[in-house]
Parts: C-alpha cells; structure tokens; sequence
C-alpha cells in the first residue's frame, strides 16, 4: 500500500466526508468504528485502492466516538440513499443486527471486519487467523516477562466484538501454555484512546505491584500505554504490547518505552473490503481457493461466512523506520 502525505490524506478525508453526502453516488461506504485516528485513516488508503483497482466508487466514513448509536444512524442514512454495498467494523455487533438485517431487507450488500458470526452479513473478512493471532502475541509477551507475571488487556469497549474475542483467545493460550502469567485485572476498555491507555495504566502499576506488561488489543493503547511508561520511568519494568500503526508508535518503540507492535497492516482489511464488495455487486462467486493478488490466498468458510487471510507484522526498534 502506498503511503499518502498528510495533505493528500486530509484532501481524501474531505472528499469522503463530501462523498457521505452523497453516499447515492458510491457503490461501497466502509464506516470505522470511529473517524480520524491514524489506523482508520490508514484503512481509508486500502479502501480507496481496492475500489481504484476493482473499478468501483468506494469510500470510508466513521462516527465521532464509538457509541453504536452513531454506527446505526450512518446504516440508516445509507439504507435511504441506496447504497449498493456497506461493510462495517462495529461498535456493538449485537446492537447493529437490526440495522443490518434492514440494509439487507432493501437489498444492499453487508460486509464486516472484525466480526465474525454476524447474521447479516454476506461475508466477515479477517486479515489475520485470530487463534495465531492471539498465540503469537502471548509468545512475544511470554518471552518478555520470563513466563511469569501479570498483564493487563486493553480493549476498544466490552462490546467490540474482535477485540474481546483476541482476549478470550488471549487468556486461554496463556492459561494452556504460561500458568505463573496472570491477569491482574479484568480486561479494560481504553484501547481506543490515548489519554484513558496513559492514565489507566498509570492507575493500574500503582494498583497492583505485580503488573509487569500492558497488551493492548486496539491501536491507541500502546501508544498511551508507553507515555505513561516513559512519564514514570517504567522501562525494563513495564512491557508494552499491542497493534498499532508503526508510523505514530516510532518513537516509543525506538526509545523502548513500547516493546513490541503485534500487528496487521489495516490497509490490507480496506483494499479486501472494497475488492470483495466489487466480487459480491458483480455476481462473482467467492470460494475455497480465492485470492487477492495484492493480499493472498484466503480460508473460506462458506458455513460462517468467513474470508481470513493472515499477514502479521512484529513492530520492533530494528524495522520500525522502515514501515508505513
């Protein structure tokens, strides 16, 4: 994927909002499960692509917080304007089914990422295999603590679906595979933001004497996860874990003060969302032995109606400068 500039970037982010209001024009609308922080805006990039290259008018959108109410109201608007095709990373999966049962009623396509099982849905697409996933991330963070400590989980909110299920997976590695590591807590819904990751976690080493890792399981918690471990002078003290976009953690994780990003790119999940809808608006089947050359070979489950790719990235001090 290519790496836009900040002008470029703000130029798309305009034309999108521009576009929402004319969402009638466009044949896919993505809708994050909020606008404006760097992985949504790196997820724009791939949708934009995957449109460019499908030959279809796609574009992202995203509520200002993420409260599903906003979500619900954007599906509705879109609905109206008849839009071909939506897809969506939801706030709340069980709170958005009806609105997506209705987009589906009035003939649209749903597509979601992150979260598997949505009865809507015509497909889920994951970009990762969350049980390797979660695997990977308790080995790296197992490796770093010895195999002995506690951590704590930072989630998006208690009712993002993908998040929660990477936790339970989470634990239940680390349980089967590492029993002296434990929570010290139950998993905390900061992982969205910043200020809420710096103070929770600075809360939190005050708390509890034995906390020796943060694994945030959303963009924005390592980050604030580190400023609270570089505020403090927690280095060597306080691992620091999580996805991230590699381009805003570079000086934390250069300085240390974050560990290590396990990640995926989110452009890959915009450029699958946008390339599947151009599938689906088409009438090309999807079957076992799909492949999107950009991105690869997909497991497809027809049953739940699973696309899942797997493309892991270790963020570390030695490879972050060369990353997006």
């Amino acid at each position: 994927m290519k790496k836009l500039g900040f002008n470029r970037l703000l130029l798309s982010g305009l034309l999108a909002f521009a576009c929402y209001g004319q969402a009638v024009a466009n044949d896919l609308v993505n809708i994050v499960k909020i606008d404006g922080i760097p992985w949504f805006n790196r997820m724009a990039e791939g949708v934009a692509e995957g449109g460019k290259d499908s030959d279809i008018k796609a574009i992202q959108v995203g509520p200002s917080n993420t409260d599903a109410p906003q979500q619900v109201k954007m599906i509705e608007d879109l609905i109206a304007k008849k839009v071909p095709a939506i897809s969506i990373i939801p706030n709340d999966a069980s709170a958005l089914e009806p609105v997506l049962k209705k987009a589906k009623q009035n003939g649209m396509v749903v597509l979601t990422h992150e979260s598997i099982g949505q009865p809507s849905a015509d497909w889920d697409i994951e970009t990762i295999d969350n049980q390797q996933f979660a695997a990977d991330l308790v080995e790296e963070v197992a490796k770093s603590l010895g195999g002995k400590g506690g951590y704590v989980l930072y989630v998006g909110s208690l009712t993002v679906p993908q998040h929660n299920l990477w936790a339970d997976l989470f634990v239940k590695y680390q349980k089967e595979h590492y029993p002296d590591m434990f929570e010290v807590t139950s998993r905390v819904p900061v992982a969205e933001n910043i200020n809420d990751a710096r103070r929770t976690t600075i809360d939190l080493v005050k708390a509890h004497a034995d906390l020796k890792a943060v694994v945030s399981l959303g963009s924005q918690g390592p980050i604030g996860a580190g400023l609270a471990v570089k505020e403090k002078r927690l280095k060597n003290k306080l691992k620091v874990f999580g996805l991230m976009i590699p381009s805003q953690a570079a000086a934390l994780v250069k300085s240390e003060h974050i560990t290590m990003g396990i990640t995926y790119d989110p452009a890959d999940a915009g450029y699958v969302l946008s390339t599947v809808a151009a599938k689906v608006l088409k009438g090309e089947k999807i079957e076992q032995g799909f492949e999107i050359p950009k991105i690869g070979k997909a497991k497809v489950d027809q049953d739940k109606k699973l696309l899942q790719f797997h493309k892991i990235l270790r963020v570390t001090k030695d490879n972050v400068d060369t990353l997006y």
